[in-house]
């Protein structure tokens, strides 16, 4: 263990109800990345036994609030941040947004609070179909927070726009910062065996689907354009993810006579064995903020597909220049993409090359700097 000598810059990421989805996998691996180039981290959580903990190293210690509510931790935050007074403290959920600014107040110590916004908020709001009025309570929420805020990290150009529109916090307030997605075990994992007859190389090719199956996802329409590539190239289509869409799809495979070319096999422990032997990724969403599963499928060389959806595809794949982007909720641009594709498979180095920034050592210095904080010197991680 490496011993972080009291010197180095102190970061904090609070993050208390901690799921099994995107953001708390990207707080872990900001967590590891800054650890890796020398930071002192605490990682400020609700419970210890919650999914991706075990994966931060040893040097980052893991702080537990014990509380039945968001609200009962506020007490606690002042406490820690009496004790400890970290140079930063980094949330990434509107309910933990809420308790750090709280503690802001009542803090005179040198701590700077960051937001960081994962997905495009108001984007979100109107494919949801928002109601007005809830949409005008939603922003003024987040107009309070932004501007309270000493810094806000964008994980997209795309989020960042949307932040100055909603709150109109100045440009130079905000900074994009890619996620730190790649990691080594995202190319472990890919190399696992799986037992899946649906993995055997001799098969007709497999199209890959990965994600909640909830409407930001759109999986209705990358089921119709499989429907209309099926009818033209032999191939298959399996979904990995669980929600409360399950019985609509499987409703729909059968509207669509899917029959044993679709599979919906719910959760799975290494989707990245599935994506390694997948011929095509396809990302059908209507809103994102940073895609991680497609900037993971491109850093294995896998050719894509996705919606030019807000936001995320557009920078991830460099403006469609190294894979092609359509419109959403268009199965038919969807298909013709698809076939295209399937018939001419993507450049798997160029894949690769477009990104290659996601690592998390670039995103933690680049996280570093937002901060405006240095390190003496580059410490090697083990």
């Amino acid at each position: 263990m490496r011993e972080t000598p009291l010197s180095m810059p102190h970061v904090c990421l609070f993050i208390l109800k901690f799921g099994d989805g995107g953001v708390e996998r990207m707080m872990v691996n900001i967590a590891r990345g800054l650890s890796l180039i020398g930071v002192r981290v605490d990682f400020i959580v609700k419970e210890t036994d919650a999914p991706y903990l075990h994966l931060l190293p040893p040097e980052v210690r893991i702080i537990r609030f014990q509380v039945s509510k968001q609200k009962a931790a506020l007490p606690r935050l002042i406490d820690y941040l009496r004790n400890n007074d970290p140079h930063i403290l980094l949330s990434a959920k509107i309910l933990d947004d809420q308790v750090a600014l709280q503690a802001k107040q009542r803090h005179a110590g040198r701590t700077r609070f960051f937001l960081r916004p994962g997905t495009a908020l108001l984007s979100r709001m109107k494919a949801r179909g928002t109601h007005p009025l809830r949409r005008w309570l939603k922003k003024r929420q987040l107009v309070s927070l932004f501007s309270r805020a000493d810094g806000v990290v964008a994980v997209s150009q795309g989020v960042a726009d949307e932040v100055v529109e909603i709150s109109h916090i100045p440009l130079d307030k905000i900074n994009v910062i890619k996620n730190p997605t790649i990691t080594p075990e995202l190319y472990q994992q890919a190399q696992m065996s799986v037992d899946d007859e649906w993995l055997a190389p001799d098969l007709p090719p497999l199209i890959l689907g990965i994600g909640g199956l909830r409407r930001q996802k759109d999986f209705p329409t990358l089921m119709r354009a499989f429907a209309l590539v099926r009818k033209q190239l032999p191939c298959r289509l399996m979904i990995l993810g669980q929600g409360n869409k399950e019985e609509q799809l499987l409703s729909l495979a059968q509207e669509l006579d899917l029959g044993e070319d679709f599979r919906l096999p719910g959760f799975v422990d290494n989707p990245y064995a599935y994506l390694k032997a997948a011929k095509l990724f396809v990302l059908s969403s209507l809103w994102e903020g940073s895609p991680n599963v497609l900037t993971e499928a491109l850093a294995l060389g896998i050719s894509c597909v996705s919606t030019d959806c807000p936001s995320g595809p557009y920078e991830v794949t460099r403006g469609g220049e190294v894979a092609p982007l359509v419109p959403m909720g268009d199965p038919e641009r969807l298909a013709e993409a698809m076939l295209q594709t399937l018939r001419q498979p993507l450049d798997a180095k160029r894949l690769k090359e477009a990104v290659s920034d996601y690592t998390l050592e670039k995103s933690a210095r680049g996280y570093l700097a937002a901060f405006g904080l240095t390190v003496p010197q580059v410490i090697d991680g083990q």
